[in-house]
């Protein structure tokens, strides 16, 4: 009996070269672009479907996913997933994949064309200048060449914008957690604080994802650390800018000039920045070339096709590429991996310099490559919210971080573990676990001490010193905020030294009873975690 074709919707507009990828790579395709505008129309064709390829006009959400119930892998032509839920995804079992690096080199000419644009008034003189008029003086403009450029994130783009303004003779500062003064030195920048970046900068480019360490980046307060006349360009993601208080600083001349390619709020039909004299603002055209729409149509139509044809998996958010046979084996131990290296990257502040891995025991027989890259996507995620196993590999590497795997026999009492160093340029952060028979990760040591952990979804990390009364102070500190504790875990390297605490809650703790831990004596320093379980 012959097996059926996978069958695969494209529900946008992808080029005709990618819907042939499919029908090449044995799969039968529809190609409906106006089902992406259509969300009925969708909804009651999805579940005909093993495959659905979008842009970002299709949006998966959770009742479109729950409807779609031969589905097995959504793919976007772009980097961007914030159209698809991928919570509900992945509890249907629905795989997500994107084309992380499709459109850098557009992305990173957008940016480059808004810094020009900004730096001349170039749509304000080409609007007057059409209407008529010959205001040559006043559209006065500022060179680029001897400026200083500073850059918010230097990742695969912001790397490509640096080259381009190095090219053009300007001095280039950037400020990026994962940045190693080697990979600095390479791309021929000076690596700075943020605290630093924003009082020397002439012109500053953004070029990092939204995440909770990001959003609102630039307020009001950076704003006023600024020099006099600075001009800001956002490519990047709505939401690293407070789009009210660049407004106000565009109205009172503090900031020269602006080109704003992405918005809070999109598509953005009314925006404070509307109107403005000194505002360039184009509708999110950061991918918005033809090589670029190409390249990433291409992409997913063939990693769709090689998972519905072949299981291969490539560019998931949210599964490893893993293959079917080790896949029962492997899996609960990249869980583990991931969340090792989540557990680092969530307290760890200073730009990390190398990641050391020592597989142990039967664990040095798996995949470790899989294992390493989720090793790497935990502890970047925190910084980087578009990684993934297949791209934190390649991010490390942009930015200068430096892996070293070891393996080894059986060495003590487990059969096998994991144990993660992660070195930056102020300490190492030490951490190891296993997974025992109920393929649940096990924190087993941190910093050197010893101690059994399960991960939690909502965790507080403590450290203080071994004193009679800390286990008492920290349940009455929980107890006066409302805060229930699910489990609590110690550990200490001997009597009266070093010792730690996690405690899993039911519910995130907040930023006030956190000041309120480290305002007190007792605990040297607290840190939230949050896991996916």
């Amino acid at each position: 009996m012959t097996q059926a074709k996978p069958r695969v919707l494209v529900s946008d507009a992808l080029s005709p070269t990618a819907v042939q990828i499919f029908k090449d790579n044995g799969c039968d395709v529809d190609f409906e672009p106006a089902l992406g505008k259509d969300k009925d129309a969708l909804l009651a064709k999805i579940a005909d479907y093993d495959g659905l390829a979008i842009r970002s006009a299709t949006k998966a959400t959770e009742k479109l996913i729950e409807a779609a119930t031969n589905l097995k892998v959504i793919g976007r032509a772009g980097i961007g997933v914030d159209n698809v839920d991928i919570k509900a995804a992945s509890r249907r079992g629905i795989i997500v994949m994107n084309t992380p690096f499709g459109n850098s080199i557009t992305t990173a000419e957008h940016a480059m064309s808004m810094l020009m644009a900004t730096a001349r008034q170039i749509p304000a003189a080409d609007a007057s200048t059409q209407a008529g008029k010959w205001e040559k003086s006043k559209f006065m403009g500022v060179e680029l060449t001897g400026k200083t450029l500073g850059l918010i994130g230097a990742g695969n783009i912001g790397s490509i914008v640096a080259d381009r303004a190095i090219g053009m003779k300007m001095r280039v500062i950037a400020y990026d957690p994962y940045l190693s003064e080697e990979r600095a030195q390479t791309m021929g920048v000076e690596k700075v604080e943020l605290e630093d970046l924003f009082p020397r900068a002439d012109f500053i480019t953004l070029h990092t994802p939204l995440t909770d360490k990001t959003r609102n980046i630039i307020d009001a307060a950076a704003l006023s650390k600024m020099k006099d006349g600075v001009r800001i360009v956002n490519c990047a993601r709505g939401g690293l800018i407070v789009e009210a208080d660049l407004a106000e600083a565009l109205k009172s001349g503090k900031v020269a000039g602006a080109g704003v390619d992405v918005f809070e709020t999109e598509p953005a039909t009314d925006s404070v920045l509307f109107g403005l004299p000194n505002v360039v603002c184009t509708p999110h055209l950061g991918a918005a070339t033809q090589e670029a729409q190409e390249n990433v149509a291409l992409q997913v139509a063939e990693q769709m096709s090689a998972y519905l044809t072949r299981g291969a998996v490539s560019n998931a958010i949210n599964m490893p590429s893993i293959s079917a046979e080790e896949a029962p084996r492997l899996t609960p131990f990249v869980k583990l991996a991931d969340t090792l290296g989540s557990f680092v990257g969530q307290v760890t502040d200073s730009a990390v310099k190398r990641v050391e891995i020592l597989y142990d025991g039967h664990v040095a027989s798996m995949n470790t490559k899989a294992l390493s890259s989720a090793v790497l996507a935990g502890l970047l995620r925190s910084q980087m919210s578009d990684v993934n196993m297949v791209s934190a590999p390649v991010m490390a590497g942009e930015r200068g971080i430096k892996l070293m795997e070891t393996t080894r026999e059986k060495s003590g009492v487990f059969d096998g573990y994991i144990q993660l160093n992660v070195v930056t340029e102020n300490v190492t952060r030490s951490i190891a676990g296993t997974v025992f028979s109920d393929g649940k990760p096990r924190f087993i040591q941190i910093k050197g001490i010893n101690m059994e952990a399960e991960a939690g979804e909502h965790m507080l990390y403590t450290t203080n010193r071994d004193v009679p009364g800390i286990i008492g102070k920290l349940g009455s500190l929980f107890g006066a905020a409302g805060l229930n504790i699910a489990n609590f875990y110690l550990g200490r390297n001997r009597a009266g030294g070093d010792a730690i605490a996690l405690v899993e809650l039911d519910v995130p703790v907040t930023e006030e009873f956190l000041e309120t831990l480290r305002q007190t004596p007792e605990i040297d320093s607290a840190k939230p975690l949050e896991f996916t379980i």
